[in-house]
């Protein structure tokens, strides 16, 4: 007698019995259902792209309430803020003027103030440490001292180099006595928030969140090990050209200018990236302007400061002296931002990444 076959083919299986499941086959994962939730938080918490609108949102409500305040007792700081709204024919002859240490002073403070608030409600929110947006620990009181220093070092090079070509004249010392010291330390305190402020603002929250949103499309749209780095450099070049771009509204600015202020930017990204941490660009940014605006008296995207060291005049042609713009407006300061970009590839090792691959 032929064997029985140990199993009945499907044709014959009577209807309403359906076979049963090999239990030698894989298990299909079921897909978590979808919810709202998704849309708003990812793995690691609320997602780049909210973060953002949020952050901007209380810039913009910290901002008007400085602002705000600052009317309300007719305080100096609110002349920054509607200086800064002028259209460009009103705002340049208020530009005309030296501005005053007391401005200086209270409005970048109060700009950086703002700035610190809004990046610390949101590390409560994403519930991360302050230091992860740009202040990580370690060297950073070294990478400041340095920083200091090749600022100094390098715009005193290019304010020489135009000396010595004769596009930059020196016309009187307008300081003197005790004053020097007392004018010098308010200025470098003054010059001190502005670097705080704007890399803080343009290199700290923004370019931590930015690049963590970016990072996460990065990876899920090539799969790719390097998508952190890729999204790092996409948020530095975003934000870069939006740095140089936003130097249009100075009154005095140069094509030559935007383009310098938005290649640094680039540079003190690399800082970031090497270091962890926005120390070297802040000491950087704040002797750079320091001795440009006072040290030497130059122009710095056409404005003049009160009580600085000496009165110059650029001559020549504006291409390489700068014109009204002052040194950031000549031609040679690209050279100069390619002498400080090699500084950082030597001076400072690449410690580890200043942001993680994140959730978009």
């Amino acid at each position: 007698m032929p064997h029985a076959p140990d199993f009945t083919p499907m044709d014959q299986v009577p209807p309403g019995n359906p076979p049963e499941p090999d239990p030698t086959a894989p298990i299909q994962p079921t897909p978590p259902p979808f919810s709202t939730h998704q849309i708003f938080f990812g793995r690691e918490g609320l997602r780049a792209g909210w973060s953002l609108l949020l952050y901007l949102t209380l810039i913009v409500a910290l901002f008007a309430c400085a602002s705000l305040i600052a009317s309300r007792l007719h305080h100096p700081a609110a002349q920054a803020q509607q200086t800064k709204a002028q259209p460009a024919s009103a705002a340049a002859s208020i530009a005309s003027k030296p501005i005053p240490l007391h401005l200086a002073l209270l409005g970048e403070g109060s700009e950086f103030l703002c700035v610190a608030i809004a990046t610390w409600i949101m590390a409560r929110i994403e519930r991360r440490p302050v230091a992860a947006f740009g202040f990580a620990r370690g060297r950073g009181l070294r990478n400041f001292l340095a920083g200091l220093v090749w600022g100094l070092a390098f715009l005193s090079l290019l304010v020489f180099t135009l000396r010595a070509s004769g596009l930059l004249v020196f016309d009187s010392r307008l300081l003197f006595g005790r004053a020097i010291l007392g004018d010098a330390l308010a200025w470098f305190a003054a010059f001190l928030m502005v670097g705080l402020f704007e890399e803080y603002f343009t290199r700290g929250y923004l370019q931590f969140t930015l690049a963590r949103g970016l990072s996460a499309i990065y990876s899920w749209l090539f799969k790719t090990p390097r998508a952190p780095a890729f999204g790092f450099w996409t948020a530095a070049l975003l934000l870069s050209v939006g740095f140089g771009l936003s130097h249009t509204a100075n009154p005095g600015e140069s094509p030559i200018g935007e383009l310098s202020a938005a290649l640094i930017a680039l540079v003190f990204c690399l800082s970031l990236w090497r270091t962890g941490s926005l120390w070297w660009a802040i000491g950087f940014h704040a002797a750079w302007d320091w001795a440009q605006s006072f040290l030497y008296g130059v122009a710095d995207s056409g404005t003049l400061i009160e009580h600085r060291l000496f009165a110059t005049h650029p001559v020549g042609r504006a291409l390489l002296s700068g014109g009204l713009t002052g040194p950031e407006g000549s031609i040679y300061i690209l050279a100069i931002l390619a002498l400080v970009t090699g500084v950082v590839l030597l001076t400072l090792p690449r410690t580890s990444a200043p942001m993680p691959a994140g959730q978009p």
